[in-house]
């Protein structure tokens, strides 16, 4: 427990400390819910602790939230957004105007107001839920896609590079410290029989059919905040992976994610399918923000989430062979578990591709 008191003298609070307690179920940042006292009324906000040694470039992080976060605002101010403050975090500023501070034991520090009346769910539970978190993502897109002035930093160089994650796994291979190469050639042949796929997006990119966009690389439902009322999405949080990407790399993520019938460490691949539905259901609440894609961007929705699910596969297939020095794990073969679900899973949705492409035509040429 970190002396919230004190950290809260390094922002420009207009409201008296009372309390803070910690908040949420994040495992990388640490979170504390403050209670303040203004004149009788009371007051949250959030404080939080940037992990430094997950993201090495703080300072970096946080001006991409600042900058994406205050051009939204700006945005729904000038739509006339009756909860413009609400449909955004908003960063307090320190006392020395940045959007961050830094405490007297080099942590760094973060201030938003409390987005009150509203909350995340760990697990979508139901396809009106997937359709609302998928509708915050395409928001949030939208907001950010004219933002104007220099690249927001690459806080996670790479990040979604997925020819350079099979080149990661073809170095483990070769290297296989752990000794473990002879018992996952399925796997690797798996993966190597879709180098193509690998670099479609990406070779996309490059030649300038679909253009580099401001995303957010996290687009799980527990981080869009629904109204306890309306169960409307409100805001999309958690921004510290917010940096230039495609587009499609957000939706293909909320597929893999949301779309599966088991969780992804499943071990038992027979109760691993797609739920089609779920998949519609994204498709339509996406596509309903996410006016601005053009005709690249369409095609390829359906593939993205094969693609980004045959990443994370590739990914977790790495880490296995590297002897588990990235993933946590919970027991010996928890990244091949994950690995193979990932890639049964990347099976299925290959067999339902043309449905799924068919979902995303119907959806584009009706609207929502």
């Amino acid at each position: 427990m970190h002396d919230l008191r004190t950290v809260s003298r390094l922002f420009q609070m207009r409201a008296d400390f009372v309390e803070a307690r910690p908040y949420g179920s994040g495992h990388i940042n640490d979170t504390y819910c403050a209670w303040y006292n203004q004149a009788g009324i009371p007051l949250r906000y959030i404080h939080q602790r940037i992990n430094h040694h997950v993201f090495k470039k703080p300072e970096q992080v946080m001006e991409n939230v600042a900058r994406v976060t205050h051009h939204a605002l700006g945005r729904l101010l000038a739509d006339g957004h009756p909860e413009a403050h609400r449909r955004t975090l908003t960063c307090i500023p320190a006392h020395d105007g940045k959007s961050y501070a830094v405490d007297e034991n080099g942590n760094f520090w973060r201030t938003y107001p409390f987005i009150e009346r509203a909350h995340g769910y760990d697990e979508i539970e139901s396809n009106e839920q997937a359709f609302q978190a998928a509708r915050a993502f395409g928001e949030f897109q939208k907001l950010a896609a004219d933002l104007i002035g220099e690249r927001l930093h690459e806080t996670i160089p790479d990040f979604h590079n997925t020819p350079k994650r099979l080149a990661a796994l073809e170095a483990a291979i070769t290297a296989d410290v752990a000794g473990r190469g002879t018992t996952v050639t399925a796997e690797i042949a798996f993966a190597r029989a879709r180098t193509a796929d690998c670099s479609r997006i990406y070779d996309l990119i490059v030649s300038g059919e679909i253009p580099e966009r401001v995303t957010h690389n996290d687009t799980k439902l527990n981080n869009v905040l629904l109204d306890e009322t309306t169960a409307e999405a409100i805001c999309v949080i958690d921004l510290d992976t917010t940096m230039p990407g495609s587009a499609l790399y957000d939706f293909g993520d909320m597929v893999r994610t949301a779309a599966p019938t088991t969780r992804e460490d499943d071990p038992d691949l027979h109760n691993l399918g797609v739920r089609l539905d779920r998949f519609e259901s994204l498709v339509r609440g996406y596509l309903s923000a996410a006016t601005f894609l053009n005709a690249a961007e369409r095609a390829n929705l359906a593939f993205s989430g094969k693609l980004l699910t045959l990443e994370c596969g590739i990914r977790f297939l790495t880490d296995y062979l590297s002897g588990d020095t990235y993933f946590k794990i919970k027991r010996p073969t928890h990244n091949l578990d994950r690995c193979r679900n990932q890639f049964a899973f990347v099976a299925v949705l290959e067999e339902n591709m043309d449905a799924m492409e068919e979902i995303v035509v119907r959806a584009s040429s009706v609207g929502t």
